[in-house]
């Protein structure tokens, strides 16, 4: 083993940084290479005393898992945004990081995830008190890029003693991980796929998509993003990870994540969309709206008069709201096909120079994209707010991290289920066009819900293979 990896070397680095900051309680930040661990798999060890745990699954890109708070912010309102960029700034300029020479991937993060509108209705008990945004700097992550990988550990420490402690829970963890690499997650408890309500989201989203047709054809607004909701019966307990794990596969091109506020509370998903990423200080940000499912290869996508018209909207608006920013949006003069497992949509990228600006600064400026709400935007997000009979909570809002360094990512949060108790709330939505057709909303729908739906059904077929021939689909 080498100095740098000794237990004492790692005793010594932790003491040093505590000398840097000891005029106060300080933020310490430890860390060790730690290769070969996939942190899909790692995560329930790393979350063993943890209720609240992260994964951010962009493999074969970045991949960490996260588990404790060691800072967090909770709250709602219109400064949403602005207070959680303060947060993190705070966070990360507190923190001294005693291996602040490590690669990109290693870097602390702190993690975010927003809710749809920034304050909650009182309509739905299941978010009702919830935080419009929650910021974390976690007390543990660990992460994997191609081979490499890393383990953290954040903590506040008051004293040298506490330093030490600090660097023994590093140590131990990184044995455990080490000696007792996780195998593939255990699959879940038995699905209930019989429940009535997986086949009546088609007469419940009836009413609203026909009001919704209204809208666009008379003139009011130009696009509306209407989402439905579908609930599933998922017996005593529900566990994403085997999910997730299948959704590599099905979904590889998308980031897969895992928001986990306490054991009974779970919003996971593919994303495919990123709403924006900061690198160095260059912006990108994806335009993808305008689907079709698998019988299209994509030609019929291009030629559709009416998906190009969705698309450009969602294009147009977001290079106006950057150029607004300050910023000069460079765009594609044309859209691509970008293939997420059996949908293909069409895609814009468009990138930047950031200039400065903060990041969520920027992702206010951009959310929610015509691509999840409609346009324009104050007038659409007050009918959704009428049509939709449910609150939408983490559905189509941004979820993602700010580093140490400054860089970030947040995606859309789309393709999502919702878990809470024995109840799995799955979402989708589709976007209404002048010349939108019902019939073709209806199955566009369906389809984004079958993302998530078709692989509890694959789940459930693992798990009772006596049984599939019985097996009813959700869709």
């Amino acid at each position: 083993m080498s100095a740098d990896l000794s237990f004492s070397n790692l005793i010594a680095t932790a003491q040093r940084g505590w000398l840097e900051r000891q005029h106060d309680d300080g933020l310490l930040s430890l860390a060790l290479p730690l290769d070969g661990i996939d942190p899909l798999q790692g995560l329930p060890q790393l979350a063993i005393d943890h209720a609240f745990r992260v994964l951010w699954d962009s493999a074969p890109g970045l991949c960490f898992a996260a588990a404790g708070h060691c800072q967090q912010l909770e709250l709602a309102g219109a400064r949403r945004f602005e207070l959680a960029q303060r947060f993190a700034d705070l966070s990360l300029s507190r923190l001294t990081d005693t291996k602040p020479d490590t690669p990109a991937l290693a870097r602390p993060r702190v993690l975010l995830s927003f809710q749809f509108f920034d304050q909650t209705s009182e309509r739905d008990h299941n978010t009702h008190g919830c935080p419009s945004v929650q910021a974390v700097l976690p007390r543990w992550q660990l992460s994997r890029q191609g081979r490499r990988g890393w383990l953290r550990l954040n903590g506040v420490v008051s004293n040298a003693a506490e330093a030490r402690e600090l660097a023994e829970q590093l140590w131990l963890k990184h044995l455990d991980l080490q000696n007792n690499e996780s195998d593939q997650p255990k699959p879940s408890s038995a699905i209930q796929l019989d429940t009535p309500d997986s086949s009546s989201w088609q007469q419940r989203y009836a009413s609203a998509l026909e009001r919704g047709l209204e809208l666009v054809n008379g003139g009011e607004l130009h696009k509306l993003v209407l989402a439905v909701r579908q609930s599933i019966d998922v017996g005593t307990s529900f566990d994403p990870l085997p999910l997730l794990t299948r959704l590599r596969s099905q979904q590889a091109g998308s980031c897969r994540f895992l928001w986990q506020r306490k054991a009974d509370d779970v919003f996971f998903g593919a994303s495919p969309e990123r709403l924006l990423s900061l690198r160095g200080g260059f912006l990108r940000s994806d335009a993808l709206a305008g689907t079709a499912g698998p019988g299209d290869d994509g030609q019929q996508l291009l030629r559709s008069d009416k998906d190009r018209r969705e698309h450009e909207l969602v294009v147009e608006t977001i290079t106006d709201q950057l150029r607004q920013s300050g910023l000069s949006p460079w765009r594609r003069p044309k859209p691509q096909l970008a293939r997420h497992g059996r949908l293909t949509h069409l895609h814009t990228p468009i990138t930047a120079a950031a200039q400065g600006k903060s990041v969520l600064a920027l992702a206010e400026q951009l959310h929610p994209t015509p691509a999840v709400a409609g346009l324009p935007r104050r007038e659409a997000m007050a009918w959704l707010r009428t049509l939709e009979p449910f609150e939408r909570g983490n559905y189509a809002a941004p979820i993602g991290w700010i580093d140490s360094a400054g860089d970030a990512e947040l995606r859309v949060a789309i393709r999502c289920g919702h878990a809470q108790g024995r109840r799995l709330d799955l979402t989708a939505g589709a976007g209404l066009v002048r010349g939108s057709i019902a019939e073709r909303e209806l199955q566009e729908v369906g389809l984004k819900l079958a993302v998530l739906a078709d692989q509890l059904v694959l789940g459930s077929m693992e798990q009772r293979p006596q049984n599939t021939g019985s097996l009813k689909k959700l869709l």
